[in-house]
């Protein structure tokens, strides 16, 4: 079968009309060998694992949800088979005794694992730049970026080497590149998807989600991981609705919220305003009404998130000190020297910067004038989200400024790096759930470049927020929209 850019929903056709699980994964296997090493998509294949599991699920004649369909995880996320690496020199050679909870369910309900994506590392980066083992590169045009720090698993799905992959969304690390490559990205509620197993950046704000190319197909894969997990104490002990996963039912009278903070003159590229444009009049073209509404704290968004951020980062990686996790540098005898070498050898430059400045703002004499502050506008930034929901089911705003930028272009920038993430980082920082659909494309040196729109929710409303989603996608068919991976070195 030809697994390329096949919706989940296509692969469980196949399996049904007599393909094997095998063949699917070979099929994938085959195809990733094709196309990513133009790419960078994939940080590690675990192909001999991958077949013996599919094999294992013919063999058993497994009927789960997922039976025999591949997939790809983010290298953040715990697996017994090869490395959990984070993209990072740090943790090259670790290898996890256990499987995360989220990558964990999937596999029961017979999701077949085929390798672990490239990103930003230890998730902290908007471009996949920030992997210590070469750069990630857009499907649509391959001297851009995917977006990041998910943007492997954007890429894998993008490219059409998976149906589906699991990412980590921070401040906008699914939603994101989900957006620069043309796909689907959905961040769950805080707390709707177990964290054990995901190596933690920010834990009061990471989450786990999935990349798909169709709502259909991301509604499938959250109601599988989605739900109480006892070895997360921060997972929600809430019931999933029982309809999560049908998108097309009816969702009643929609109200949808635009904030007026997300329309600046002049700081979108035009494309994304059109394509906010589209999926306005098609909520109204379904009945929707459309107003607008007031998110008056989003200027301190970026701000709040990297102090917020930062400082969690700072205390999560104290960790990998070259005694107790990670990279040790060898020959060194003094104790204070081998924590700073090892940090320095283990962690590149970005993961640094984030560490001292997450140090900085715990330290003496400035936990009140930042952390403590930006814990109080973060606040104020949920508080903004309450009101406007309490008039508005949904929020219908652009995922990123723009389509996919140049590798290169903002590296030496890291204040224009972080903008990357404005639209994002409110609903982060509110703990909210959020889904970022392709809207349309930019024309950028005659090449098509796919921009998104985002949809914000109420919190574990994520039911609604997919049928919300699927009104916009049934009104263009972004979905159906394919790189030109021709000119990647055998491609078809």
């Amino acid at each position: 079968m030809d697994v390329a850019f096949a919706t989940i929903a296509q692969l469980k056709q196949a399996l049904a009309d007599g393909a094997t699980a095998e063949s699917l994964a070979r099929a994938t296997l085959e195809r990733i060998a094709a196309i990513d090493p133009a790419l960078g998509a994939f940080r590690e294949v675990i192909g001999d694992a991958a077949i013996a599991r599919a094999k294992s699920i013919d063999g058993d004649g497994a009927s789960g949800p997922l039976a025999g369909v591949p997939i790809a995880i983010k290298d953040c996320m715990c697996h017994v088979e090869g490395t959990t690496a984070c993209s990072s020199k740090m943790l090259e050679h670790y290898r996890s005794p256990f499987t995360a909870t989220a990558v964990e369910r999937l596999e029961a309900a017979g999701a077949v694992v085929v390798g672990k994506t490239a990103m930003d590392e230890f998730a902290m980066g908007s471009s996949c730049e920030n992997c210590a083992f070469g750069v990630t590169r857009n499907p649509w045009d391959a001297s851009r970026v995917p977006g990041g720090s998910s943007g492997g698993s954007a890429c894998a799905v993008g490219a059409g080497m998976v149906a589906a992959a699991l990412g980590s969304d921070t401040g906008g690390s699914i939603r994101q590149p989900a957006s620069l490559c043309g796909v689907v990205g959905l961040k769950p509620t805080y707390g709707r998807i177990s964290r054990w197993g995901l190596v933690a950046f920010a834990s009061s704000l990471d989450q786990i989600g999935p990349f798909t190319r169709t709502v259909e197909d991301a509604a499938l894969l959250s109601s599988v991981m989605f739900g109480k997990d006892p070895l997360d104490a921060t997972s929600a002990d809430l019931p999933v609705d029982g309809d999560l996963t049908d998108v097309d039912r009816d969702p009643g009278p929609m109200r949808i919220g635009l904030p007026k903070q997300y329309r600046l003159e002049g700081a979108n590229d035009p494309a994304v305003d059109e394509a906010v444009e589209r999926a306005q009049k098609a909520f109204e073209a379904a009945g929707a009404e459309v107003v607008e509404v007031d998110l008056p704290h989003t200027e301190y968004g970026i701000a709040t998130y990297y102090v917020v951020a930062t400082a969690e980062a700072s205390s999560n990686l104290a960790r990998f000190d070259g005694v107790h996790y990670g990279h040790r540098s060898p020959g060194v005898d003094d104790l204070v020297e081998l924590y700073s070498k090892s940090r320095s050898e283990g962690f590149g430059e970005e993961v640094q910067r984030r560490i001292m400045l997450g140090t900085y703002v715990l330290s003496a004499g400035y936990y009140d004038a930042y952390y403590n502050r930006a814990l109080k506008v973060r606040r104020l930034i949920r508080g903004d989200f309450d009101a406007a929901f309490d008039a508005v089911d949904a929020i219908l705003c652009p995922t990123a400024t723009g389509p996919a930028f140049e590798i290169g272009a903002k590296t030496d920038d890291p204040l224009a790096m972080y903008l990357n993430d404005v639209y994002t980082v409110p609903a982060s920082l509110a703990g909210l759930p959020a889904v970022s659909l392709p809207g349309g494309f930019a024309q950028v040196d005659g090449k098509p470049l796919p921009v998104g729109v985002q949809l914000i929710g109420k919190a574990f409303d994520e039911a609604r927020l997919l049928r919300l989603a699927r009104v916009v996608e049934r009104s263009a068919d972004h979905a159906s929209a394919r790189p030109d991976l021709g000119a990647l070195a055998g491609a078809g």
